[in-house]
């Protein structure tokens, strides 16, 4: 294992200012810098994470809430706690993963322990109940999600409220106006989670100012399932020709179901979901859709929690605008006989 001392022998400085090199303490000319940083990757040197801790005080590790939640969708926790990762090594920074299902207790034993020094949490609540220890410790930490109080808190995420006007929007401007919600699983809007009731606020309140009609279904999974709900949409609003799916899950059961039952998309009824692009583009209808920004929340987020170590003031909400694009699922509505 190479070791400092042969990286100064290598670069013909002394060790200290090999250290210096590596924490930034001091400064160094760039032709000294130049050269040590050609010795540390010609000679393949990797500091030693505990001695850096002690001499550093930082970990440089961030601590990733991520739900592992039945009711969730996994591929999109996942490519969001993929940027995240990928983003903080190029700032310095490994990523400790935690569950979400730990809750209050995850946040105590981090903030607790100096197992990390920030941390970066997703599946927020409206009335989430880690948001008092984080505004009671000083260590750094950034919201992916929107509570219902912002104060103290450092949040990324999704203007939720616009999406739902968005979707809600295109089906008014091609004619709809009765609009069905295939939504998330019971549990998630039992929970009150922020992006499940913002984009459903956001969507009815639209939906008001338009003169839409608008009834909304969780969906738990399962064809069957989704054959009963479909069957009590239309049994309760028979003119309904406008759907908005918010469960990346329910597409295909909801387009399968629909064929089951003659309805063609786009003629007899259209759709529009807020999903990954991925899910949009290969379902078996091409989707318009508002896409899940994941990457860019994961990167985002990251770069809020870095600047927060690195001194600067980062308090305060930032909400990505929403963007739809239009593809086969929608179109006008169809004509009353």
């Amino acid at each position: 294992m190479v070791t400092l001392a042969e990286v100064a022998q290598h670069a013909g400085v002394s060790a200290s200012t090999v250290s210096y090199v590596l924490s930034g303490k001091r400064s160094i000319s760039a032709g000294t810098r130049e050269r040590v940083e050609r010795s540390i990757r010609a000679l393949g040197y990797h500091p030693n994470a505990g001695a850096r801790a002690l001499a550093s005080n930082r970990s440089n590790i961030i601590a990733l809430m991520i739900p592992l939640r039945t009711d969730m969708y996994v591929p999109v926790m996942m490519e969001i706690a993929t940027a995240v990762a990928t983003t903080a090594r190029t700032h310095g920074y490994d990523i400790l993963l935690l569950t979400g299902e730990e809750g209050p207790d995850a946040v105590r034993r981090v903030t607790g322990s100096g197992l990390a020094d920030a941390m970066i949490l997703m599946d927020v609540e409206l009335d989430d109940e880690r948001l008092p220890l984080l505004r009671a410790t000083e260590q750094p930490s950034v919201l992916i999600g929107l509570p219902a109080d912002t104060a103290g808190v450092t949040c990324v995420d999704l203007d939720w409220s616009a999406t739902g006007a968005l979707c809600v929007e295109h089906l008014a401007e091609l004619g709809h106006r009765d609009v069905a919600v295939i939504g998330e699983a019971p549990a998630v809007y039992e929970r009150h989670t922020g992006f499940a009731e913002r984009t459903l606020d956001g969507l009815r309140s639209r939906a008001r100012e338009l003169g839409l009609k608008v009834l909304h279904r969780p969906w738990e999974g399962g064809y069957d399932a989704m054959a009963v709900t479909l069957s009590r949409i239309f049994d309760e609003r028979p003119r309904t020709t406008g759907f908005v799916v918010q469960n990346e899950s329910a597409v295909e059961p909801l387009l399968a179901v629909l064929r089951r039952q003659g309805r063609a998309v786009p003629e007899d009824v259209s759709v529009v979901a807020v999903c990954p692009e991925q899910v949009a583009v290969q379902a078996s209808v091409r989707l318009t859709s508002v896409a899940v920004p994941a990457q860019e929340l994961g990167r985002h987020a990251v770069q809020l929690l870095v600047g927060k170590l690195d001194g600067r003031e980062t308090d305060g909400a930032v909400l990505i605008a929403p963007e739809l694009t239009v593809r086969a699922s929608s179109g006008p509505a169809p004509t009353a006989p």
